[in-house]
């Protein structure tokens, strides 16, 4: 085992946030072992109103690094839940093609459950829209269609978690509470779950995003659920991490169980397991997580092997953390990250049947709208090394071929299409959902008002059109699809079983 060069890893992080300065919104990076701190760095500003500074102790939201201590909670509970259970059981309102996902696939990401986020979108509601629990649960209890059959690929969504949050209430038993037992009460650690956005909470940053005129405080109305709901700081993150590395008392094994080997319903293995990810920093196998809300940004990595890690959290999402806490890593484990690099022809490309498209570029290939780094993989592979958007893929004539999400693809080259397709000219609707959108003058109408958007259509050939809508700090481009001559679907990367049928 090589010796852990803590002087390098400081240097790194203090490199990552050098730029971060006293006018603009900043964020924190922590290393420690399962036993010390072994170094903290800050900068840039807690709030642009107050000019207060960002410390290790300015508390953010988390986003998705809820995920694996919402697991915690789950595998804490065996009386009232198991991974082998099917959703339906705990909530008998779900459609078979949701009920049927067990809880497992649900947290592991192979469930195709659809992120509620997206479907949203999908159905017209901003980023800004007011949604609660309840009214969200129906919304997934109304779906008909998952993403795509579980335990055939793994891609990453919200909606599982947001579900199996709502099964365990159903036995009383509520995240929040777990959270303050086992961390607030436990740990002496100030983190809590949150409900909703608006909701105030003690000394919490405001996060912010950029737009073409400066700074915009982040929002957003769709209830948290514990995809994403915790908040707290960088400090208190640190902390957490030690006592799943040391692994003393009612921690023992919970690391292991939480990064335990889940399988495809082939047998074979995937990199994400409950609410953790295994990620290679070179040579060197490490286990962690992401996190993502507008205005803010979270990553944190540890190393069972060396019992060492790190945290990152910001109040900026213009900030890159998983290439920040990977950077630390390999500074602190002697390690070489790998280059970006591909052989894929750039352009844009359609699957050869459905809504499945991908868009090509130097280093990165985006499908669905979800965009990741690619990296060389010999004999004319490139991957994307990872777990929730894996992609292995090379160059057949004209043509890629390879996995996407560990299920078999074939994008062909989209060449131009002069004409929009006539039929699908019209007012459209979504029964299930309620919702609607227009077709007129080859664009694509959603909204009322002052929020109505005219999207314009890109045809692809064989009635599918892309489309881009735009939505506060976000824009998406979405994948329309002709399923029948008076049906449509819409499709995002998490969210590909939205569906209209023609009203006139």
């Amino acid at each position: 085992m090589n010796e852990l060069n803590w002087k390098a890893a400081q240097a790194a992080a203090e490199r990552a946030v050098t730029s971060w300065d006293g006018t603009s919104p900043g964020g924190a990076v922590i290393g420690f072992d399962g036993r010390d701190i072994r170094f903290q760095t800050a900068a840039g500003l807690a709030s642009l109103a107050t000019r207060a500074p960002f410390t290790a102790d300015t508390v953010v939201r988390y986003a998705s690094v809820t995920k694996h201590v919402f697991a915690s909670f789950v595998l804490a509970h065996p009386e009232a839940i198991s991974l082998e259970d099917p959703l339906a059981r705990h909530l008998p309102r779900l459609q078979p093609a949701l009920g049927d996902i067990t809880v497992g696939r649900a947290l592991d990401m192979s469930g195709g459950v659809p992120d509620t986020r997206e479907c949203l979108t999908l159905i017209g509601h901003s980023i800004f829209t007011e949604t609660k629990a309840a009214p969200l649960l129906a919304f997934h209890a109304a779906m008909r269609r998952a993403n795509y059959p579980a335990g055939t690929e793994v891609h990453y969504s919200n909606g599982g978690y947001r579900l199996v949050e709502a099964a365990m209430q159903g036995h009383g038993l509520a995240f929040d509470d777990f959270v303050g037992t086992e961390i607030r009460d436990g740990l002496g650690l100030a983190m809590r779950a949150m409900e909703m956005w608006t909701d105030p909470l003690e000394g919490l940053a405001p996060g912010y995003w950029r737009d073409g005129e400066g700074w915009r405080v982040g929002l957003q109305g769709m209830h948290l659920s514990a995809a994403g709901s915790l908040a707290g700081s960088a400090h208190a993150l640190a902390l957490w991490a030690q006592a799943l590395l040391r692994g003393e008392g009612h921690f023992e094994g919970r690391l292991s169980a939480l990064t335990a080997r889940r399988y495809l319903a082939d047998g074979r293995p995937t990199d994400y397991g409950l609410g953790m990810r295994r990620q290679m920093v070179g040579g060197a196998e490490l286990v962690g997580h992401g996190g993502s809300q507008p205005g803010y940004k979270t990553y944190f990595l540890i190393d069972p092997r060396t019992s060492s890690g790190c945290v990152i959290v910001t109040n900026r999402d213009d900030v890159n953390t998983s290439e920040i806490a990977q950077t630390v890593m390999a500074a602190l484990l002697n390690e070489t990250l790998p280059r970006t690099g591909s052989t894929l022809r750039p352009g844009l490309y359609v699957g050869e049947t459905g809504g499945d498209w991908m868009e090509v570029a130097d280093t990165s290939a985006a499908r669905l709208d979800d965009e990741v780094a690619l990296y060389p993989a010999g004999e004319g592979w490139v991957d994307s090394l990872s777990p929730t958007s894996h992609l292995r893929l090379r160059m057949d004539g004209e043509a890629i071929v390879g996995e996407a999400g560990h299920s078999p693809v074939r994008y062909q080259p989209v060449f131009p299409v002069r004409e929009m397709p006539s039929d699908l000219e019209g007012e459209w609707r979504a029964p299930d959902f309620s919702a609607c959108l227009t077709i007129r003058g080859g664009a694509v109408e959603m909204g009322a008002g002052p929020t109505r958007q005219q999207m314009p259509l890109r045809p692809l050939g064989d009635g599918r059109c892309l489309f881009t809508l735009r939505d506060g700090p976000w824009s998406r481009r979405i994948c329309l699809n002709t399923l029948a001559p008076d049906r449509i679907e819409l499709a995002l990367s998490r969210a590909r079983m939205i569906e209209y049928v023609r009203a006139s």
